[in-house]
């Protein structure tokens, strides 16, 4: 929830008269009149603007402010205690105004008259250097109850590790499904997934286009994982074990079956039904650490097995375009942008057709991102620990 108030300057500036829209009542938006003006008070001679941020509970608080000049010269301030007594007058407001008060305070003015505040209520996870013990959480939400959490954060307070599966456990669990015959899902390639070397080889020449264009999101490849983290926190971890086994798993941001589970205390979706022992912990995306996973997949002998997962058509956010060559090359292709040259567009599907053959030359890849346009040595590093390069074995790990 935003509000934006403008006005004559007064001690650095003066806010109008609040008006109440979007559900902001005119006492909780003087209430940030008083806030704005308690925070510029703070500032040092020739301040042009403040950014300041404070997470709140009724158990914990902690709070940034830093103040900027002309020079691009910032400072930070400690909030005095009259400031910070307001804003616990408001948050308390606040949660008379919906489900619950709001988690983080979010101030940016000018010495111009320009004010905007934010309501963070857990819309996305909160910054780590905000992020209070679960069990602050669980104190506010005793002395404040809602009716629902964001899924994130009803996780990291209650997920009471129900999704981690060690090695010891891994192992009762498999001996303990073989004895009750529970197995697996099992589906021949291309039936939900690609067999196993295509899609590891597609997801690392995705990942080398990524790092390429300077991309901060998109998959990676590390020396045990292929790793992709999408900008709208879905991911996953594709692991590559000997013997031609593999593990594919991670989580779906909004997927409904983590709502039920911890907003509607619903059962938690059997993940690692019928799985082998060595689909544990080390091997599992790092969701499960925080109850946050929502789908595992193992490759054994040529096929996909999945326990309660959904099929592949509910996952496809949080993995990459890694299908098929076509959807590969619009990935490419839609990176390249409608203004690249004809040229290094036609040259895309010479490009998948390599890195599915584990033989990309360099002048392949520098055809469609050239050296002097993209980041084609941090590229190559990538497609290199793939093993796509053509300069060593090519292939995944064999037992």
């Amino acid at each position: 929830m935003a509000e934006e108030l403008t006005g004559e300057p007064d001690v650095g500036f003066t806010l109008t008269t609040a008006v109440a829209e979007n559900g902001v009542t005119e006492q909780a938006a003087a209430l940030s009149h008083r806030i704005a003006k308690t925070v510029a008070a703070l500032g040092p001679p020739g301040w042009t603007k403040v950014e300041a941020s404070f997470a709140m509970t009724a158990a914990a608080e902690v709070s940034m402010i830093v103040f900027h000049d002309e020079q691009d010269r910032f400072a930070r301030v400690f909030p005095s205690p009259d400031l910070l007594d307001l804003l616990r007058e408001h948050r308390h407001l606040s949660a008379s105004l919906g489900d619950g008060p709001w988690w983080r305070y979010l101030l940016t003015l000018t010495n111009a008259g320009r004010m905007d505040v934010d309501y963070d209520y857990g819309d996305e996870p909160f910054p780590d250097d905000q992020l209070f013990p679960p069990t602050v959480y669980r104190t506010d939400i005793e002395i404040y109850p809602r009716e629902r959490l964001p899924v994130w954060l009803a996780a990291y307070i209650g997920h009471g590790d129900r999704q981690i599966r060690g090695p010891v456990a891994a192992a009762e669990q498999a001996r303990a499904d073989t004895a009750a015959g529970r197995h697996a899902v099992g589906s021949a390639p291309d039936v939900e997934f690609p067999a196993l070397e295509p899609m590891a080889r597609r997801w690392a020449l995705i990942a080398a286009a990524f790092v390429a264009v300077g991309s901060k999101w998109g998959p990676r490849v590390t020396p045990a994982f292929h790793v992709f983290e999408g900008s709208s926190f879905s991911g996953s971890t594709l692991c590559l074990l000997p013997g031609d086994r593999a593990v594919l798993s991670g989580g779906v941001w909004d997927a409904p079956e983590l709502d039920a589970v911890y907003n509607r205390d619903a059962p938690a979706p059997q993940l690692y039904l019928g799985a082998p022992d060595w689909v544990a912990a080390p091997v599992i995306n790092r969701r499960a650490d925080n109850g946050l996973l929502t789908f595992c997949y193992w490759w054994e002998g040529g096929r996909w097995y999945r326990g309660a997962s959904p099929g592949a058509d509910a996952v496809a956010a949080a993995v990459p375009g890694m299908w098929d060559t076509a959807t590969v090359v619009r990935v490419l292709t839609g990176l390249l942008g409608d203004t690249a040259p004809e040229q290094r567009r036609a040259a895309v599907l010479g490009l998948v057709e390599s890195a599915e053959r584990a033989a990309v030359a360099r002048d392949t890849f520098t055809r469609v991102f050239p050296a002097d346009t993209y980041h084609v040595d941090a590229a190559w590093f990538e497609l290199t620990l793939a093993g796509l390069t053509g300069t060593h074995t090519a292939g995944l790990a064999k037992g």
